[in-house]
């Protein structure tokens, strides 16, 4: 029997979509000769000059457009979007001054604190008045090591309101970590928390931010955000000031906002770095703007007096992603600390209390939900949320069944990829189509997203790298000190010239859907054959003792790497060790629903898995580590020191 689609949105929902209200505007505007959305994406890659046009007016976005919209729109990199506009991006997620709640925010069960609009804007146009008085100009980074805050919000928008550069990292990073990062781009001015709870434990942050203010000789100014205390202590941190007293001198009032070119700098994102420093990646006003509209506003139905909620912090591009909600008109929902405080119900406890619509999260949540037994959909009413959104990793099709059986049934899971990159997706939901299990929905307005074998030839029926063939707005200015462009061009642009290579091993369905494996630079070849590791993990995580896991490819034999070996590490349930009988069954399990390809040489049990600090496994560290080879940057990783198990196994040596 052929399998039906695990949600299909009903002809009301389909019918006050803000998508379709959309297509009806560009079908008039353009004389589209369509009316099915396949035909609309088409539109969208094949006429892209029309598509982004058509989001600047439907997104209302404030500023001067100018006459030319695409010049050079065959290179990449090199096209040129919107080259005469002018705007602010902190001007179009101002647009209100009223007092509707702007932010809402929880930081765990400590502290809940509202901010309206009018609130905002007030406390922007301060901290935009003390950071011009500071001598902050265009051009000039200002830096936030800071939890998940409103002021978070507030300084990044005041910074942009002047034309300088926002950059942040969260208070879980190290030291040497923030250093990487901020080290490489010379902030003048550091805004930076006391401290954040974490489990209901508070972590104070007062020594590390003393310390990187004193090896960062860039820094003019440090801003000391109140978190734990109402009155921190900065006596022992050099060039630090208090909130309060950075912005007394000035009134709120009116903000003058900068109107820069479109491709002006607004933020510096950066790598995950786990095999050497991490790369600086600048993204310009114009281009983020418009992407986070159309990914908003068209594929997550984001509208006004809505409450969009991702859980993130201020190390992950989901934090530069969510922030942009005002320019649509919805309310940011904020939450700072343990996604599993209150035994897992915080999250669903907050879009009760505050009627949140939009639930953003990570694969790897919803997976550990599952496995915890815990069903929501039972114990709370969820009555406005219309969307779950699921990224970080690949959502397995048990993902998607867990959701529709244990969140809520009635709602639009959609699972979206992209990545700090673009701030933005390449295959993303969509509120007017079904969600089949295990797909992402589509691929996303305005990207000609292909998938590619080794020859540069595109693949319909099978797995390959998922590549961009034409220019989209949000593709980085460039990296920061790479004056030439040419790290930029060697990180995408040199497998298939003229071509955005992403780096996800990927496939697409007979639905126009996508699945995607992993990263291709972490696919496995045993015998020459490219498999996913999401293809295993899948399976193994299926099994209940098994809590996580991980899986690299090992050469074998070592002597003359002829070969790889499928080696997958296990961290299992609590009191359980691996034995012959564990080994079988994991073996069994990815034997009979996967390929014997797949089956692993090696299972050895760890005590934990590395990741990074937006949860992300890391593979190729773990590959590193287990060939000899160093791992530069051990500072991206949340638990660098669960990188030590893997070190001179005895099991990998024969």
């Amino acid at each position: 029997m052929r399998a039906k689609p695990l949600w299909t949105p009903s002809q009301g929902r389909i019918e006050h979509a803000n998508i379709t209200a959309f297509a009806r505007m560009a079908i008039t505007d353009w004389e589209l000769p369509i009316n099915d959305y396949p035909s609309f994406y088409r539109w969208s890659i094949d006429r892209p000059d029309e598509f982004w046009q058509s989001v600047w007016k439907f997104g209302r976005v404030r500023g001067e457009r100018g006459a030319r919209v695409l010049v050079d729109g065959d290179r990449m990199p090199g096209a040129k979007w919107f080259p005469d506009a002018r705007l602010n991006f902190a001007e179009n997620l101002l647009r209100r001054r009223d007092g509707s709640d702007a932010l809402v925010f929880w930081g765990e069960d400590k502290v809940a604190r509202r901010m309206s609009h009018a609130e905002l804007h007030g406390l922007v146009s301060r901290l935009a008045q003390a950071l011009r008085a500071a001598g902050v100009a265009p051009g000039d980074r200002v830096a936030g090591y800071l939890p998940n805050l409103p002021e978070a919000i507030a300084a990044m928008l005041a910074a942009a309101s002047l034309g300088a550069i926002w950059s942040s990292c969260s208070p879980d990073f190290g030291v040497q970590g923030v250093l990487d990062r901020f080290g490489q781009i010379a902030p003048k001015v550091l805004f930076a928390a006391d401290g954040y709870w974490y489990n209901g434990r508070a972590v104070d942050c007062l020594a590390k931010v003393a310390e990187i203010a004193g090896r960062l000789p860039s820094i003019e100014r440090v801003v000391l955000v109140p978190y734990l205390a109402e009155r921190p202590e900065t006596g022992a941190i050099a060039r630090a000031t208090t909130l309060a007293a950075f912005v007394a001198p000035f009134a709120a009032g009116e903000i003058e906002f900068a109107r820069l070119p479109f491709d002006h700098p607004l933020y510096i994102l950066y790598s995950s770095g786990t095999t050497g420093v991490p790369k600086c990646i600048v993204h310009g006003a114009g281009g983020t703007l418009l992407k986070h509209l159309s990914e908003q506003l068209l594929h997550s139905d984001v509208k006004p007096g809505d409450r969009l909620f991702y859980f993130t912090t201020l190390g992950w591009m989901m934090w530069n992603w969510l922030v942009s909600a005002p320019a649509g008109g919805s309310t940011i929902v904020l939450y700072e600390g343990a996604p599993f405080a209150r035994d897992g119900a915080i999250l669903f406890d907050y879009a009760d209390a505050e009627g949140m619509t939009h639930l953003g999260t990570s694969a790897k949540f919803i997976d550990a939900l599952n496995k915890a037994g815990l069903a929501p959909i039972r114990t709370h009413r969820l009555a406005r949320l219309r969307t779950i959104l699921s990224t970080g990793s690949p959502l397995v099709p048990e993902g998607f069944d867990y959701v529709y059986a244990s969140i809520k049934k009635d709602v639009c899971l959609s699972s979206i990829s992209g990545g700090t990159d673009i701030v933005g997706c390449f295959v993303i939901g969509n509120p007017i189509l079904p969600v089949w299990r295990g797909e992402i929905q589509c691929r996303a307005l305005g990207m000609a997203v292909e998938v590619f074998d080794e020859a540069g030839r595109p693949v319909r029926r099978g797995k390959g790298e998922l590549v961009c063939v034409k220019p989209f707005p949000s593709m980085p200015v460039g990296f920061w000190n790479d004056p030439d462009g040419a790290k930029y061009r060697a990180a995408y642009f040199e497998k298939y010239p003229n071509v955005w290579t992403h780096g996800d091993w990927c496939e697409i369905t007979e639905h126009d859907g996508m699945v995607i494996y992993g990263r291709s630079d972490a696919t496995l070849n045993p015998g020459g054959v490219r498999i996913g590791t999401a293809e295993i993990y899948r399976q193994v995580e299926l099994l209940p003792e098994v809590v996580e896991s991980l899986v690299i490819g090992q050469n074998w034999p070592p002597a003359d790497m002829s070969d790889v070996r499928v080696v997958l590490f296990v961290k299992l349930a609590d009191g359980l060790s691996l034995d012959d009988a564990l080994i079988a069954k994991i073996k069994d399990q990815i034997r009979r629903n996967t390929t014997p390809r797949h089956v692993p040489a090696k299972i050895v049990q760890v005590r934990e898995i590395p990741r990074t600090k937006s949860g992300k496994i890391v593979e190729l560290a773990v590959r590193n580590i287990v060939h000899g080879e160093p791992v530069k940057n051990v500072e991206a990783l949340a638990n660098p020191e669960a990188l030590e198990q893997f070190r001179n196994r005895p099991e990998l040596a024969t």
